[in-house]
């Protein structure tokens, strides 16, 4: 899954967008709001982690501005501002949660899958299509016809991506984009290598190549 990141101090930053590559996010970081709102017109994100105190557009304009576009992404509000009035601000201009800082990560990506769940997102419960299914709580996929097995990160980030689209073909661009977020060194052969994987662990019909396409899994049954 993709998440945009949207934080101007560079500690806080840094150790968010760390934590979230560690556990399996694409996560693409920016400084300000109007960077943010560029990125975000030019590129497709599973979420937005959107900082309220930054230079030249503050966050609650970023915030208008994509809510003003209809565009429903998901965006969760993480801030040191603990008034009820900049809460009560937030949430009426289109947050989908609102974090106070400092905070555990751990707490801050069980908000956003909260939050995924309640729009009927990438963090469902439980990701199937009848043959496969997924758990983004704890990284463990199950076919069908054998025992649970746990998957890495980047398996577990190219399977959902699948997963949340089944039947749809995702090129090997659409797979990049949502295991790997900017400045990571992708190899030329780290999809396969990753399908390679995701097959042995769970059969070799649970990944479809469509030829010259892509891949995908197919539609439940």
């Amino acid at each position: 899954m993709r998440v945009l990141l949207v934080e101007d101090d560079p500690m806080i930053g840094e150790a968010i967008q760390a934590a979230l590559r560690d556990a399996s996010y694409a996560a693409d970081w920016v400084q300000n709001g109007q960077t943010a709102l560029t990125t975000l017109a030019g590129e497709s994100y599973d979420f937005v982690l959107l900082d309220l105190g930054l230079p030249g557009k503050d966050g609650f304009e970023v915030l208008r501005s994509i809510r003003q576009k209809n565009d429903a992404t998901p965006v969760l509000v993480i801030t040191a501002r603990d008034s009820l009035a900049d809460r009560l601000r937030g949430l009426d201009g289109g947050a989908d949660d609102y974090v106070l800082k400092p905070f555990e990560m751990a707490e801050l990506m069980a908000r956003m899958r909260a939050v995924l769940r309640r729009k009927g997102g990438p963090a469902t419960l439980i990701l199937s299509n009848g043959r496969v299914s997924l758990d983004p709580a704890t990284h463990e996929a199950k076919a069908s016809d054998r025992s649970g097995v746990q998957l890495s990160n980047r398996e577990f980030a190219l399977l959902q991506a699948l997963l949340v689209r089944p039947g749809a073909i995702l090129s090997r661009h659409d797979l990049e984009t949502r295991i790997y977020g900017w400045g990571e060194e992708v190899e030329s052969n780290a999809v396969e290598f990753l399908i390679h994987s995701l097959r042995k662990k769970l059969g070799s019909d649970v990944i479809k190549n469509i030829r010259g396409a892509g891949w995908m899994v197919s539609k439940g049954v």
